[in-house]
């Protein structure tokens, strides 16, 4: 093999070494680095270079949100209840070397430790309150998680339980419960319904007869109006015929002939009594010609 052969060899070798040692990090990933043995360091997104032979690929770790479902585990409630309740991890990796180097297997240890932490929280509660307590379940459970994963750069961001199930008897008996619950509510709301239907008959009825009432008194009003129109306008009549009257200043012996005029429509009843007014002049000449009057209408 002559020199110029082997020395391209070489090269070629070399760049394929160094090829083959430059490692490009991924989004949201990090890589742990160890060189002869100890930690050097962490590569984070971008390309980096390692020597050959002394640096050491340790741990890729992902730096996204991840989901643990753990199976479900056994708990007794504080009224001695068993139960099974399966929980929902959501954690992230803050800390590429603690998560590396803190524990062996940290979602095992994460496992072992929700399952703990629910036994001791659910232990202190009676299953009612177990039952509507997810919520501060949940906060306690992410509570202790969270300080105790920090040492393995682990972020607990929340906890689900996700199940929760009572015994097969205890599932029954709170059918049965929710049932009579929802026959009472139907009960309750049918009775409402025919209460208010009868209140609302009970107003029709009175509404019809304060209209019925409101027509009466408008019928009445209004013929009462009618009548008193009536007698202003026979009174205005006469209150005219007498400002006519005055007007037009009748003279003396007009007024003895209205007046004869009127005995002889009283003679031609059957009065007995005549009322003479006083204004009358010539009251000898009157009851003269009353007589005759009289004498000639008046058969005896």
């Amino acid at each position: 093999m002559t020199g110029p052969v082997f020395f391209g060899i070489v090269i070629f070798i070399v760049i394929v070494v160094i090829i083959s040692n430059i490692k490009i990090v991924a989004q949201a990933n990090a890589v742990v680095i160890e060189r002869l043995g100890t930690y050097y360091g962490t590569w984070y997104t971008g390309p980096h270079v390692k020597i050959p032979v002394i640096d050491r690929i340790a741990k890729k770790v992902s730096l996204k949100e991840q989901v643990a479902d753990f199976p479900p585990q056994q708990v007794i409630t504080k009224d001695n209840v068993g139960m099974q309740i399966d929980t929902v991890v959501y954690f992230q990796i803050t800390d590429a070397k603690l998560y590396t180097y803190g524990v062996e297997n940290p979602i095992s240890a994460i496992e072992n430790l929700t399952a703990t932490t629910l036994r001791n929280i659910v232990g202190e509660l009676e299953l009612d309150h177990t039952l509507s307590s997810r919520d501060v379940i949940n906060s306690k459970i992410r509570v202790i998680l969270d300080e105790a994963t920090d040492a393995w750069g682990i972020k607990v961001n929340r906890v689900e339980l996700k199940n929760i199930l009572p015994p097969k008897e205890i599932r029954d008996a709170m059918e049965k419960q929710m049932k009579a619950e929802r026959e009472r509510r139907a009960r309750i709301l049918d009775a409402e319904g025919e209460k208010e239907s009868q209140i609302l008959v009970a107003q029709g009825h009175r509404d019809a007869a304060i209209l019925q009432a409101d027509a009466v008194k408008e019928s009445k009003i209004r013929e009462a109006q009618g009548e008193a129109e009536a007698i202003l306008t026979v009174q205005q009549a006469y209150a005219n015929s007498l400002r006519m009257l005055t007007e037009a200043d009748p003279s003396a012996k007009v007024i003895e002939l209205k007046s004869l005029e009127a005995l002889q429509k009283v003679a031609d009843g059957k009065a007995t009594k005549i009322i003479v007014p006083s204004n009358i002049q010539d009251l000898a000449g009157l009851v003269t010609s009353i007589k005759e009057v009289a004498n000639t209408e008046t058969p005896r």
